[in-house]
């Protein structure tokens, strides 16, 4: 019965912990981001008056710029631009891995503002909508707060209630019964987006993806019950202690397992478009969208993202 006991105990001992603890797999901070990350010099998907250049150049513009744990990217916010040629100078970054199961956590100092600006930050597979899209923190035109949404393909839909802090506002996720708007959940507080999250000193956003179920958390730089392993970067996470997300979604009535494939990791701006441009006069900005991103080239003075580092953890 002893040896049993035993043999009990070291199996306890050399089983993993499951569930909420993660390890830190990549750790992106000012130059990590060039090495870690693409430009992708592509037409922007969502029709935005943006051209995204690729790395050279966006070193060269200054549109890219990384030292020690300062990563910026941003529009140009000096070149009047003809009616009739490209958009204005922008950055989209793609991360060069895939990850499936996973957590990750952005320390942002800074995001874009102003009239016609769609910042985002999100996660995507190569098929999509097949493979899914989240969206962890996106937005426009400065109107807060942040909203977290699935992207998906058919058959997949969110419970009313479910334990978040956030509101959601639509819970069928997928793309084409819903115009692409898909199933969001908009953050409780104003500075989770825009200006205010700005004048805050920005904060942190935290997105988990599992099998069972995805959630989104944000906490302001100023915040009092800042998570210590989100504020300091640590090696090693667990999730169970960061209290009720703002954004929920579980598997009850969509298996995330087969509608979520291999995602890359997004950083993006792009301006007016499919979004930001639709409601652009909605939401109190001036004139027409492209005419306003044509010929205000110093109203994107703070379009730009100010990054401190971004940590995965599988």
């Amino acid at each position: 019965m002893f040896t049993s006991l035993v043999l009990l105990a070291l199996s306890a001992v050399a089983t993993p912990t499951l569930g909420a603890s993660y390890s830190q797999s990549d750790s992106f901070s000012g130059q990590g981001f060039l090495s870690g990350f693409t430009h992708q010099a592509i037409a922007d998907p969502t029709h935005g008056r943006v051209n995204y250049v690729d790395q050279a150049t966006a070193l060269a513009q200054n549109l890219t710029y990384a030292s020690g744990d300062t990563f910026v990217i941003r529009a140009d916010d000096t070149t009047v631009l003809s009616a009739s040629g490209p958009g204005r100078n922008s950055v989209r970054l793609q991360s060069n891995k895939q990850y499936t199961t996973h957590v990750s956590v952005w320390n942002l100092r800074h995001m874009p503002q102003g009239c016609a600006t769609w910042p985002a930050v999100w996660e995507v597979g190569a098929d999509w909508p097949n493979q899914g899209e989240i969206d962890i923190l996106e937005g426009v035109n400065d109107v807060a707060p942040d909203q977290a949404t699935l992207h998906t393909s058919a058959d997949c839909t969110m419970p009313a209630s479910r334990s978040q802090t956030g509101t959601s506002v639509g819970n069928n996720c997928d793309t084409a019964a819903t115009g692409n708007s898909g199933c969001g959940v908009q953050a409780p507080s104003t500075n989770s987006y825009g200006p205010a999250f700005n004048s805050a000193g920005g904060g942190f956003y935290a997105m988990e993806r599992t099998n069972d179920f995805i959630k989104v958390w944000f906490w302001s730089r100023t915040a009092g019950n800042i998570p210590s392993d989100v504020l300091n970067g640590a090696t090693s996470i667990n999730t169970d202690n960061w209290g009720t997300p703002f954004a929920f979604f579980p598997s009850t009535s969509c298996d995330l397992a087969s509608h979520f494939g291999p995602h890359s990791i997004i950083i993006n701006l792009t301006l007016c478009g499919d979004w930001a441009g639709a409601v652009f006069s909605a939401d109190g900005c001036p004139g027409d969208c492209v005419s306003y991103v044509n010929a205000n080239p110093s109203a994107f003075s703070n379009a730009y993202f100010d990054v401190a580092w971004l940590k995965v953890y599988q």
